[in-house]
């Protein structure tokens, strides 16, 4: 078999005839531009590993949209890396590129190095200025916050996840039914006697305002003295003091390199590295790829990201620097004319309106704890204010939604790379 990497997707239909039978109960792996048939007691079975996934039935190398597919292999006749799910993992991606698809094969058993990654207990790691510590692989866990929850799921870890709370929007497509097995402790903020009732072995935060030395949960010691370590988001801590509460201020800018970090450190966590290494790759690709959309609008677009705000009539949460939305628009080349390094500084429309941003981006979600978390309102608002609706970007049609978890610093962040690279695209504004 070929080394990790060296695959090559092919659209059903374009297997050699070394690859009979794909169709009648066998399947098929393409690595180094073959394909070699698997025996039908290799049974599949379908995995999302990755955002977007659409599974694909037994003898589909590679869907025709060339969209990512992760094929597991339930035997380990091939390969017997136990970090890999007892098989063989494929996932291909679809990035852009000139090559349209470029697929990664990986697998536990292709070298000794493989076998070696996996992960030693007791683990220790330094997580937002406190070591902590984990005596075995986690059998279960809770999440308190979105992006924890769907990084879970993205690594092929939903069955572990044991109960979920503060949600922004819908679950990231590819993962409806995962999720609709996992109960939902709050759409907000859970209670901390809700989350140890579900006797987790560990538990996965999103913002240390909900756990952290002044979390409106609990403190994470409160956690340890019960024997449950809590793993933060280093998003929410590296280069951030939320020593003074609400969203906190950023030294360092924010970039994806933190929930990269936080990728390969839940995925050691939980004893499966070789999916934190394929889905940080695979994630790398698509924002080279949403980079090189709008190339050509690069320091002529300036813009505003505006989430919510607590009333209509009073200023709205806007994005400043240093936090996702900042990175975002650095990797468009887009001109952020907030230049606070708040993450979630207010801002009046008078002052927005003078910096005359060429986008509006508004944030889009479930939540309704004010009353402008409805995109419908932000869209009312801009129109009829008599401010907002004097403003050239609203006034020609440049306000575009955006998730609002892809405004967190999560691993969402990259969606909101590619919509708002191909809202710019579509809108002429790349040229």
């Amino acid at each position: 078999m070929g080394r990790p990497g060296n695959g090559r997707c092919r659209k059903p239909g374009d297997l050699p005839p070394a690859c009979p039978g794909c169709s009648s109960g066998g399947g098929s792996i393409v690595t180094g531009g073959e394909a070699r048939r698997l025996e039908p007691s290799e049974t599949l079975r379908r995995q999302p590993l990755i955002r977007g996934v659409k599974p694909v039935g037994q003898g589909a190398v590679c869907p025709a949209s060339l969209s990512p597919v992760a094929i597991v292999c339930r035997r380990p006749r091939l390969c017997a890396g136990p970090s890999l799910c007892r098989g063989l993992i494929m996932l291909s991606f679809n990035t852009g590129f000139k090559a349209a698809c470029a697929a990664a094969v990986l697998c536990g058993a292709f070298s000794a190095a493989a076998t070696a990654a996996q992960t030693t207990y007791p683990l220790t790691l330094k997580n937002c200025g406190r070591d902590i510590t984990f005596r075995k692989e986690p059998a279960s866990a809770v999440t308190v916050g979105q992006n924890s929850t769907e990084i879970l799921y993205m690594l092929g870890l939903g069955d572990r996840v044991k109960g979920t709370s503060v949600w922004f929007a819908p679950v990231m497509k590819g993962y409806e039914e995962v999720n609709a097995k996992v109960p939902r402790l709050a759409d907000n903020d859970p209670g901390f006697e809700t989350v140890v009732a579900k006797k987790p072995e560990m538990v996965a935060v999103q913002f240390q305002w909900h756990i952290g030395p002044e979390g409106i949960v609990a403190r994470p010691e409160q956690f340890e003295t019960l024997g449950i370590p809590v793993y933060t988001s280093p998003a929410d801590c590296v280069g951030k003091d939320n020593s003074g509460g609400g969203d906190g201020v950023r030294n360092d800018a924010f970039t994806m390199d933190l929930v990269y970090q936080e990728i390969r450190e839940l995925a050691q966590i939980f004893n499966v590295p070789d999916r934190g290494t394929a889905l940080v790759e695979a994630l790398k690709a698509r924002e080279a790829a949403a980079r090189a959309k709008v190339t050509g609008a690069k320091g002529t677009l300036s813009a505003v990201f505006w989430f919510s705000s607590a009333e209509l009539d009073l200023d709205p949460y806007v994005a400043g620097r240093k936090g996702a939305p900042g990175y975002i628009m650095q990797a468009l080349g887009i001109r952020n004319v907030v230049e606070s390094d708040e993450e979630w500084p207010t801002v009046g429309w008078e002052t927005i309106a003078k910096a005359n941003p060429t986008l509006i981006v508004a944030g889009k979600m479930d939540r309704r704890r004010f009353k402008a978390d409805d995109i419908a309102v932000k869209r009312a608002f801009l129109s009829s204010d008599p401010v907002t609706k004097l403003m050239p970007a609203v006034k020609e049609g440049r306000v575009f939604e955006l998730d609002a978890q892809a405004m967190n610093p999560t691993v969402r962040s990259l969606d909101g790379i590619e919509a708002l690279a191909n809202a710019i695209a579509a809108a002429g504004l790349a040229r």
